[in-house]
């Protein structure tokens, strides 16, 4: 087995702005695996609130290059090998797990939800994320993509519940909401009462992570389901969100990749969770192997290389929301530059 690993800045289409941080350009790291005439893919994006870089997921994945390349063609130990000396490092561990799983799904001609024994993919919809930005700058990303079904707007500030209100004045679409950790509880429950007046699905992660106790109060008094996403990164948190969350957002990077976030997914279904994936800012690479557990989702949001203004791979791609599979094995997606 051969690593190589690639670094890239893309620039993004606007400056894309959460509660946490605001950023112009994505950073990431392709990993690349190569057995032969073989080639596996994955991808470990940047993101602030988990203070993952390039350069740490770089020195991590350095760090384990002697495991990698005398590993076989075989995800789950391969997972397992890494998982320990990973464990600090999950960007780095999905990274690796996504690029396995791409080559062993290319080695067998099918694409990984197939070899899971998954139901085809299809009709499900991504949302387009709308960020943080002054009201008429929000208004106008809305406008320049128009035509989805579905929008996420990020929020996070003072005038949350106007801002919804302005936008939901310029769409009929369905609109979800991500306070991104920026709310106390009597906030969330005040806040989904007006947001749920305004025909808005769901709120995303509005209180800070560990507010757990405080969760399952404001679980029992919202008006809108709230859906888990920096509460819920690992199996434990799966099971722990039960009771305090109307479902859970599972994130390849947050988690260390497709193998544990096909057995997140899989226990938040049994759990009656509701279900989605989303991501960073990322290229199709990394987008590509999240599609693949899309027949597990009752919600995705898999825009990142949509939000990109320029692309480094090729793969699932998303038509205004629509989720355009590809017919290639594996996860699907090709780096082409």
């Amino acid at each position: 087995m051969k690593l190589t690993l690639r670094t890239y800045t893309l620039p993004l289409e606007y400056a894309f702005t959460t509660a946490h941080h605001s950023k112009t350009h994505a950073q990431t790291v392709i990993v690349e695996l190569a057995d032969g005439e073989l080639r596996g893919y994955g991808e470990a994006p940047d993101n602030f609130y988990f203070n993952a870089t390039p350069d740490k997921t770089l020195a991590a994945i350095e760090s384990v290059r002697e495991i990698v390349e005398r590993a076989p063609l075989d995800p789950r130990n391969f997972y397992e090998a890494l998982r320990e000396p990973l464990s600090r490092h999950p960007f780095a561990l999905c990274a690796l797990d996504e690029a396995m799983w791409d080559m062993h799904g290319k080695s067998m001609g099918k694409p990984l939800w197939e070899i899971w024994g998954l139901a085809a993919p299809g009709g499900l919809v991504s949302d387009y994320t709308i960020g943080l930005d002054t009201l008429e700058a929000m208004k106008g990303k809305l406008a320049d993509h128009a035509g989805w079904p579905v929008y996420k707007i990020k929020l996070g500030t003072d005038d949350d519940v106007r801002i919804v209100r302005e936008l939901r004045g310029t769409t009929d679409a369905v609109l979800r909401v991500d306070a991104n950790c920026a709310w106390s509880a009597e906030q969330t429950v005040e806040n989904a009462a007006a947001l749920a007046a305004l025909n808005v699905e769901f709120i995303e992660q509005p209180m800070k992570a560990d507010q757990w106790d405080a969760m399952e109060k404001v679980h029992a008094a919202s008006a809108l389901p709230i859906i888990a996403d920096e509460s819920c990164l690992s199996m434990a948190d799966v099971e722990r969100c039960a009771g305090r969350f109307a479902g859970v957002n599972v994130k390849l990077t947050k988690s260390g990749g497709l193998t544990p976030a096909l057995a997140m997914l899989r226990r938040a279904r049994e759990l009656g969770l509701r279900t989605m994936v989303g991501c960073m800012t990322e290229t199709t690479i990394g987008i590509s192997a999240a599609a693949q557990l899309v027949p597990l989702l009752d919600y995705a949001d898999m825009d990142g290389a949509t939000l990109l203004a320029e692309d480094v791979a090729t793969g699932t791609r998303l038509e205004k929301g629509r989720i355009v599979f590809t017919d290639a094995p594996g996860c699907g997606g090709e780096l082409v530059c």
